[in-house]
């Protein structure tokens, strides 16, 4: 009896000990995936919420908005006597006592954001809040009102999702650490006075997201992301952290559409902060059109503005603005709750589909359309049922102002696809000029085709003027009759290329099965990067895979 029981008391023993270590190895697990960038603690629901409301508005704005320079980056780099003026002398002349938290807000909602993110501190250091961890803040400029707290109070009032901008890098305490300010290796800058860094992060953080109430989306930029994130959490399981644990493209959009919940943060100028001179602005078309594309492929868009010194938003991106929320306000069914139907695009008719219904949106871009015009288009990839039924947002289908016009919405299936016969009715602008898209509602409607995946595979750079592109395709039915090919443009850059989408198109060749596809690039600008990307037509419809950029041959030292 003594020996079974002295048995089973080793064993409960053992186990005992067992589990303690495999508890162990878990939280070891554990710590170690917090401490990974892109490690995920969002609740799912809150990155739903994110995919449903698909628009917000971020304002870049600090005391160097002064001078209209880059924000924060012009310290590295810089010389010591540049950075003690920056550091001591732009703080006594930052006064933005123009700024009208409530006004801005108010803009926001009307352009149909949903919520808005602020640069509480960019890389430079300085603080928009009343903090107590650095004197290099708001409180000590002319201003001496808490920015954040104005901030805060007016998206609450306007109900706006109240977003922060905190960048984990900070370098004025690096300076004050005798460090160097640079971005390579940034993350080894720290390691001599890690636990003190992090302690000043944790600390800044925690007067965010403990004096203003609930926080709900949280922009975490510049890296050094795991400490920063593993507060947030802790403060605020509920927050959502996008730049840090989502995909967050910047300057561009995703290549194409996702499931999962992601946000392209993407400047009106061609600068995150305010800029006086040589600004490339986009225009109001363009933005609509970015905030479609963004859409139709899962995404949300965070546009961003960078309000002046004074506090006050230049005119053309307020105007901007402006005509982004007569797009909004006519189309909104299109913007809210949708998510990336079967095929993204086909032509210039971008589509989505209504979350949780057979809805389909159809986005008709870059059209000369005279109001009162009937035209026709054609989709591929939707097939209607005997329940459907069409629509074009705002538009009542029954009067087109001043003219005799009949403007109904017709529709019919044929061997070539659905045809859809619309006419552009609704008076936008007094002058008839209003050339932004026009959304189609399609009700009751099914699938027309199983979408094939092109892949795109690294191309390679045979010479400075001579690219080799290979492709394949997945999710292949054998007996469909496919062309292949390739889309390509040279690269304008991190900011310019979104400008544009415009491309060229090699010459579509059938596809053989199993097999990959190349094509080669000739008489390219020795000079210049390219972006490549697989396309296939399928049914008469252009599908293309991931963007791939294919970089100039470096020059050989001497």
């Amino acid at each position: 009896m003594l020996t079974n029981v002295m048995g089973k008391k080793n064993i409960i023993s053992i186990l005992f000990v067992y589990l303690m270590c495999c508890n162990l190895v878990v939280d070891a697990q554990i710590a170690k995936d917090a401490e990974a960038s892109d490690y995920n603690k969002n609740n799912p629901i809150q990155e739903e919420w994110l995919q449903d409301a698909g628009f917000g508005i971020f304002m870049h704005w600090s005391m160097d908005s002064q001078l209209g320079t880059v924000i924060s980056h012009t310290i590295v780099g810089s010389s010591e006597e540049y950075q003690e003026r920056y550091y001591k002398e732009l703080p006594k002349t930052f006064n933005p006592y123009k700024f009208n938290a409530k006004e801005m807000a108010r803009l926001a909602k009307l352009s149909g954001a949903k919520y808005m993110v602020l640069t509480t501190k960019h890389h430079s250091g300085f603080c928009m809040w009343d903090t107590k961890t650095t004197d290099f803040d708001i409180m000590n400029t002319p201003y001496k009102k808490d920015i954040v707290k104005e901030y805060v109070d007016a998206c609450r009032e306007l109900g706006l999702k109240v977003g922060f901008y905190y960048s984990p890098e900070d370098w004025l305490f690096v300076k004050n650490k005798g460090a160097l300010i640079k971005r390579r290796d940034r993350a080894t800058i720290a390691k001599p006075f890690r636990k003190e860094y992090d302690k000043f992060l944790q600390d800044q953080l925690r007067e965010l997201l403990t004096n203003y109430g609930k926080i709900d989306i949280m922009f975490l930029d510049g890296g050094y992301w795991p400490p920063a994130k593993k507060i947030c959490w802790e403060l605020q399981p509920d927050i959502l952290i996008t730049r840090g644990a989502l995909n967050s493209p910047e300057q561009t959009v995703a290549d194409v559409a996702q499931d999962d919940a992601w946000e392209a943060c993407i400047t009106m100028n061609n600068q995150w902060a305010y800029k006086p001179t040589n600004k490339k602005i986009k225009h109001g078309t363009r933005l609509i059109e970015i905030l479609i594309e963004t859409r139709c492929k899962g995404g949300a868009l965070v546009l961003n503005v960078g309000p002046k010194p004074n506090g006050e938003l230049d005119i053309v991106e307020e105007e901007n603005l402006r005509e982004v929320a007569a797009w909004n306000f006519v189309n909104q069914e299109a913007l809210y709750n949708v998510r990336p139907w079967i095929i993204a695009k086909e032509g210039n008719i971008w589509l989505s589909k209504a979350k949780n219904q057979n809805t389909v949106y159809a986005y008709i871009t870059k059209t000369d359309w005279e109001r009162g015009d009937r035209k026709n288009f054609i989709l591929k990839s939707v097939r209607t049922t005997a329940n459907t039924k069409i629509s074009v947002l705002g538009q009542n289908d029954l009067v087109c102002e001043y003219q005799s016009v009949i403007p109904t919405s017709k529709f019919k299936q044929t061997d070539n696809g659905l045809e859809m016969s619309i006419v552009r009715a609704q008076r936008i602008y007094n002058a008839n000029d209003w050339d932004n898209p026009i959304v189609v509602k399609l009700e009751n409607v099914e699938t027309a085709m199983k979408p094939v995946v092109p892949v795109t595979i690294d191309p390679i750079r045979i010479s400075p003027s001579r690219i080799e592109m290979s492709g394949k395709l997945d999710e292949v039915d054998s007996s469909e009759d496919l062309k292949v090919g390739f889309l390509y443009r040279e690269y304008g850059g991190f900011h310019e290329s979104i400008y544009s989408d415009k491309w060229e198109i090699t010459k579509l060749k059938k596809y053989k099965t199993g097999d990959n596809f190349q094509a080669s690039l000739k008489k390219l600008k020795a000079d210049k990067d390219y972006q490549i990307r697989a396309v296939v037509e399928q049914n008469g419809v252009l599908i293309p895979g991931k963007i791939i950029k294919c970089r100039k041959l470096k020059k050989k030292a001497h």
